[in-house]
């Protein structure tokens, strides 16, 4: 049972970071691509759609982590309470751009609101390699290090360019670039390279920290009619929202 959480836990960080990398991605290429109001827009159009969906992803890790490695739970938010903190004021610096943008219509609150998507995209991006070295550290080292800042420019330069790439597919052409599905994939890949490599070093740990058998089964009890609602629903949002389906349409939350 330890081993299957394992690999369901593995699946649910590696799928937030090729799902939300993209969405960040777009939100760091705010100010490089979107040079004209038209082009911000079309690009916040292109993501919309997937944020909630895609979020959903991190609701499920963290689920997964507090219930499956309580101990870690401890660890994570006593040795990267700053970190932590850091990272939920961008995210809701994101997202409250997201929202907001169109609420007016002016160029300075556009401005101020985009902004605020391309700042808390970066402050995410960052702050993921951060946490990742940090983990890899045992939570020994402390939240603000050299290599943890350098792992969290590899960490935005995938994400932006796994955006880059879904622009490229979701919006063929409009941005100078026409990318496959499977150029897609393969970034969202590069982009999970990261946690992947972390979660294969901290294997035998977190098996070792499982939380005890009674405990998993409940969960597996709980969780299992849920699973298939959250797999439909990604499955629902990424055919709706395919090439050519509704690319050009402003979604009306934002």
């Amino acid at each position: 049972m330890e081993l299957i959480w394992f690999a369901v836990f593995a699946v649910l960080l590696a799928g937030y970071f090729a799902l939300e990398g993209f969405d960040l991605g777009v939100g760091l290429l705010l100010p490089v691509l979107g040079r004209t109001r038209e082009a911000r827009d079309r690009m916040v159009a292109a993501v919309a759609p997937y944020v909630l969906a895609n979020e959903v992803w991190l609701v499920a890790v963290a689920g997964t982590m507090f219930g499956v490695y309580p101990l870690l739970e401890g660890e994570v938010l006593a040795g990267l309470y700053p970190l932590v903190v850091a990272m939920l004021l961008c995210w809701v610096l994101r997202d409250a751009g997201l929202w907001f943008r169109r609420r007016l219509d002016g160029r300075a609150w556009r401005g101020l609101w985009d902004a605020a998507i391309a700042f808390g995209s970066l402050g995410l991006s960052v702050g993921w390699g951060m946490t990742l070295y940090a983990a890899a550290t045992g939570f020994e080292a402390p939240p603000v290090h050299p290599a943890g800042l350098m792992l969290g420019v590899v960490v935005t330069l995938l994400f932006a360019l796994h955006g880059w790439t879904f622009l490229g597919w979701r919006t063929p052409g409009v941005f100078g670039v026409t990318r496959s599905g499977r150029a897609l994939a393969a970034t969202g890949l590069l982009a999970a390279l990261p946690a992947l490599g972390l979660l294969a070093g901290a294997m035998p740990f977190l098996l070792g920290h499982s939380a005890p058998p009674a405990t998993l089964n409940v969960l597996s009890v709980m969780v299992l009619p849920v699973a298939p609602i959250m797999v439909g629903a990604q499955v629902w949002v990424w055919r709706t929202f395919r090439p050519g389906k509704d690319a050009v349409r402003l979604p009306s939350f934002f």
